[in-house]
């Protein structure tokens, strides 16, 4: 009953912290307006952090860069089990224009990735999809 309860909670109230691995910062301007009161991400519970000890959900932006490997990998082990992990834009998930020398790809090349929001940008609305549907799946199985 208690890991009922544990699961439902997770589900009903995802607790976010965003990360910019390098970029343009289109998609981090698409998130904050996701965040906003006119979407109202609050009706599903989604909450943005601060501190990676304090979330749920990873929202990745950008390709991930030689100097922000570690501090990706550093905040994903900081965030408590059971972690989740969302691409958010065409960078994060393939690197993009910013594929070079100094870059190692999308996320994935570097953390496990849950759910991937495509785009250049995505859109808030399809930033509220894909938490919501990573939500589904959780509660799905």
């Amino acid at each position: 009953m208690l890991e009922n309860l544990v699961k439902w909670s997770r589900i009903k109230s995802p607790w976010v912290i965003h990360f910019n691995s390098g970029g343009c910062n289109g998609c981090d301007i698409e998130i904050l307006a996701a965040l906003m009161p006119r979407l109202d991400a609050e009706r599903f519970g989604v909450l943005l952090q601060g501190s990676p000890r304090h979330s749920d959900v990873l929202v990745c932006t950008g390709a991930v860069t030689e100097q922000m490997k570690d501090r990706l990998i550093r905040i994903y082990e900081q965030t408590p089990e059971p972690k989740f992990v969302i691409a958010c834009g065409t960078c994060a998930i393939t690197g993009a224009m910013f594929e070079s020398y100094n870059t190692h790809g999308g996320i994935d090349k570097v953390i496990p990735v849950n759910a991937y929001v495509p785009g250049c940008p995505p859109k808030p609305e399809a930033i509220l999809d894909g938490v919501v549907k990573l939500l589904t799946s959780l509660k799905e199985g």
